[in-house]
């Protein structure tokens, strides 16, 4: 069976810090991502979603973390079709005048490249530290199954090797009918890790919960099942808090999935105060999972996710 590691979406998530998770001696950006690395041997990074790290702050984050810890890091939004706010590329790279969102077709291709150079150069830290588990690709839940799709996929997967990367699809028509194995098929071709979610059914963007091992590298995310799922602000989005038994049956169907992979990355992203903490400590003790390393002191100067 492989190897799995649990935890969740962020560390420094604003309603996290304002739980009381962290204790008051956390006081620091370097100081919680210890904490929180004390208890879990896996983080997703999300800031990386909305602006592009400098390698410093990567490297803190690296030294901050005991050896073994894992990092799969979500790529830049622009990357993966999303509308992105100018204000959030480097500065040096904006484009003049335009509009304030602006999406890939918007921005020269040399200044897409170099983007690309300073989110890889952002990654490399990590990687060379031997903690970079994989990068994300969430596509936007407009995007359609599709051969150009498909071939974009591909794209992307080939500016992020030869690290490892995980492909989280939020859209019904690469899962309806026979799509769903087509899909799991074409990612498995390419090497490529398939995402399983499981989220609030019934629902415009809803995907069903497949498990499946399409690389070495499994990956499966937790949403919850909030009833404000298309209404609610994040907060209410995300509010939900899994019960012991849901837990328990996920915890058998994990171990399933485990033994048709090398590693099974699992990640709460249900976060609502600190209820994917607490649902990620309490399913890592049923999948008997344990922090790779505790009670270490880390350095001052690692950044926040």
């Amino acid at each position: 069976m492989g190897v799995i590691k649990v935890g969740t979406s962020s560390w420094a998530d604003q309603m996290l810090l304002r739980s009381g998770w962290y204790p008051r001696a956390a006081n620091t950006p370097a100081g919680r991502l210890g904490f929180y690395a004390d208890r879990f041997p896996l983080v997703e990074v999300d800031t990386s979603y909305y602006a592009v790290p400098v390698p410093e702050t990567t490297q803190g984050w690296v030294d901050a973390t005991p050896e073994g810890f894992t990092f799969d890091v979500k790529a830049f939004r622009l990357f993966t079709g999303h509308p992105t706010p100018v204000a959030a590329l480097p500065r040096d790279l904006r484009p003049a005048g335009g509009p304030g969102r602006i999406r890939r077709r918007d921005l020269p291709a040399v200044a897409y490249d170099e983007l690309w150079d300073r989110f890889r150069a952002a990654l490399e830290p990590i990687a060379a530290a031997g903690r970079l588990g994989a990068v994300l690709l969430q596509l936007p839940p407009w995007l359609v199954r599709s051969a150009a799709a498909e071939r974009r996929i591909v794209e992307l997967a080939g500016r992020c090797r030869p690290w490892r990367v995980a492909v989280e699809l939020r859209h019904g028509s690469w899962f309806d009918g026979t799509a769903a194995p087509q899909t799991l098929t074409f990612l498995r071709e390419h090497d490529l890790s398939f995402v399983g979610v499981d989220m609030p059914q019934g629902h415009p963007s809803s995907v069903p919960p497949i498990l499946f091992a399409t690389s070495d590298v499994a990956v499966v995310r937790f949403h919850g099942h909030s009833d404000a799922w298309e209404t609610g602000d994040k907060e209410e989005k995300f509010r939900y808090a899994y019960g012991d038994e849901e837990l328990r049956r996920w915890s058998e169907l994990l171990t399933e999935l485990a033994e048709q992979s090398a590693e099974l990355h699992v990640l709460f992203n249900n976060c609502c105060g600190d209820q994917a903490q607490r649902d990620a400590a309490r399913l890592a003790g049923l999948l008997g999972v344990e922090p790779v390393g505790r009670n270490r002191p880390a350095p001052a100067g690692a950044g926040t996710s």
